[in-house]
């Protein structure tokens, strides 16, 4: 049995070799991953052309637990799917016992936030800065600010912030028009301390202008090529920011405080579909990473604190 699973390995090897022209390191990798495929063959005692659907799958469930990577577990499935492909084309199997087998999913990477009491901190931070802010260092301070309690208090996405233009308040000032991806436009509410920035903002804003209205039809023009604010720009003035919150800089962008937003609205008991309307996501199954992230929090919280998860 050894000897023919060497055999077939050896012609799979020499098929790619000579039709694909696959380069000698790549054949050493397939023959890596298709020898380790030939132990399991053995354990199982069943040559490697016989092995069934069900036990393929049971040879990934075997390498899952050996803690072997999600990309090293789907590399060699395609190995192994490439070589029962050839001894179906070839006429050795009657059948491709691979072709029901789905790849290994990768684990769905949940997105950074920050907990209620960093982001309280950071906006504190953005307050002090711009009322202890004078001279030219006055309007950026008094304007990061703004960003920010804008930020955190819709979700906005990036793009969707800096590119707001100055019309952008309903005649109420309690809902803003935001308009996202595809030019779908949504509604979103507008706390008071954001309203109360704002103002602040537009006032110095204006002010700057000579005792003028600012010409600009951006909240936050620029003087650079697209005549608003660029989100490199307010990235950049974040991570000064969390510097001078004594927070990680690598931790804090605009999107993680979009994160915060949406997972602190579901802690506080918001309804799935009302934050999928509040952040433009056109598929609520986008909006349900958010869950993950509390589910994940809360395990920690239990795996940290309670006295029986030791």
């Amino acid at each position: 049995m050894s000897d023919q699973n060497e055999r077939n390995i050896e012609l799979f090897l020499e098929m790619l070799s000579a039709e694909r022209g696959a380069a000698r390191n790549t054949l050493e990798a397939y023959a890596h991953d298709l020898n380790h495929f030939c132990g399991f063959a053995r354990v199982a005692q069943t040559p490697m052309r016989d092995l069934s659907t069900q036990q393929i799958r049971d040879y990934l469930g075997v390498i899952a637990d050996e803690g072997l990577a999600v990309s090293s577990r789907s590399r060699r499935l395609s190995a192994v799917r490439q070589f029962y492909r050839f001894l179906f084309i070839e006429g050795m199997r009657k059948d491709d016992p691979c072709s029901e087998i789905s790849a290994p999913k990768k684990a769905q990477k949940l997105p950074k936030t920050l907990s209620v009491d960093e982001v309280e901190h950071l906006l504190d931070t953005a307050a002090h800065e711009a009322k202890a802010a004078k001279g030219r260092k006055q309007l950026p301070a008094i304007r990061l600010n703004c960003l920010l309690e804008l930020l955190y208090a819709t979700g906005l996405r990036v793009s969707e912030l800096v590119t707001l233009p100055r019309n952008f308040m309903r005649a109420d000032n309690r809902m803003i028009t935001v308009k996202g991806k595809g030019g779908r436009e949504r509604m979103v509410p507008l706390n008071g301390a954001a309203r109360r920035a704002i103002k602040i903002y537009v006032e110095h804003l204006d002010a700057k202008a000579k005792g003028g209205r600012h010409s600009s039809g951006f909240l936050f023009p620029s003087t650079g090529a697209d005549g608003h604010l660029t989100r490199q720009r307010l990235v950049q003035e974040l991570k000064a920011l969390a510097v001078s919150a004594g927070l990680e800089p690598k931790n804090i962008s605009p999107h993680v405080l979009r994160h915060a937003f949406a997972s602190h609205l579901l802690e506080h008991g918001a309804d799935l579909r009302a934050v999928q309307q509040l952040l433009g996501h056109a598929d609520i199954s986008t909006t349900q990473i958010y869950t993950h992230v509390l589910d994940e929090r809360l395990r920690r919280l239990v795996n940290d604190h309670h006295p029986l998860a030791q």
